[in-house]
């Protein structure tokens, strides 16, 4: 799927794009995470929410997380479906895409933002040893619920972690995109890295 993602058209034809995202992956139906996720999209005054996947299922491999609710969760977001894209995750199904009002069962989304390309995946089919032929400035994937943000050559590669379940005694945490910048946070808002493309 790709997505043009125009805030202004000046007179003169141009765009004026300043789009603002927050970044979530790996929710795995818990709705107090869900809860604090919109919270800290609507404090932080985010046009669009990246979700990369594993949305309302917690997975087999998974400990149950905190408030998991996934009819909570689906609750929470579906008032949010304009300003939700959202990619398929190993753990969700076509039952999940009946509940949520927003596309959520692309293997990837693309989102072209002031001539930078984001590709947008989970991570269990593009992943950072198996990244896609395709023309991008920065690769976003989750799934392994360790954040990461990193430059291998001229890509930007960033994994926000998991929100709900990080591994590793790692923090919960999430990014937000802005003009080329990507930050990692913890739900305290503080920043743990950044990078510019």
């Amino acid at each position: 799927k790709f997505y043009n993602l125009y805030k202004n058209i000046t007179h003169q034809g141009r765009c004026e794009l300043n789009m603002k995202y927050m970044i979530v992956s790996d929710i795995h139906g818990s709705a107090y995470y869900s809860e604090k996720a919109i919270k800290l999209f609507e404090d932080n005054n985010c046009d669009l929410l990246i979700l990369l996947g594993d949305i309302l299922y917690h997975g087999p491999r998974n400990p149950l997380p905190k408030g998991h609710d996934p009819q909570a969760v689906v609750s929470l977001l579906n008032p949010y479906a304009s300003k939700i894209i959202a990619v398929r995750g190993n753990c969700d199904a076509e039952v999940d895409q009946m509940l949520l009002n927003f596309p959520c069962l692309s293997d990837y989304a693309l989102i072209v933002d002031n001539n930078i390309t984001l590709f947008a995946t989970h991570g269990h089919i593009y992943h950072e040893e198996s990244l896609p032929k395709l023309s991008k400035n920065i690769f976003l994937y989750g799934h392994t619920h360790l954040w990461t943000l990193k430059k291998v050559d001229k890509l930007l590669i960033c994994n926000p972690g998991s929100i709900s379940l990080p591994k590793e005694n790692r923090p919960n945490t999430y990014a937000i995109y802005e003009s080329g910048s990507i930050g990692i946070y913890d739900l305290n808002g503080e920043k743990l890295s950044s990078m510019t493309i």
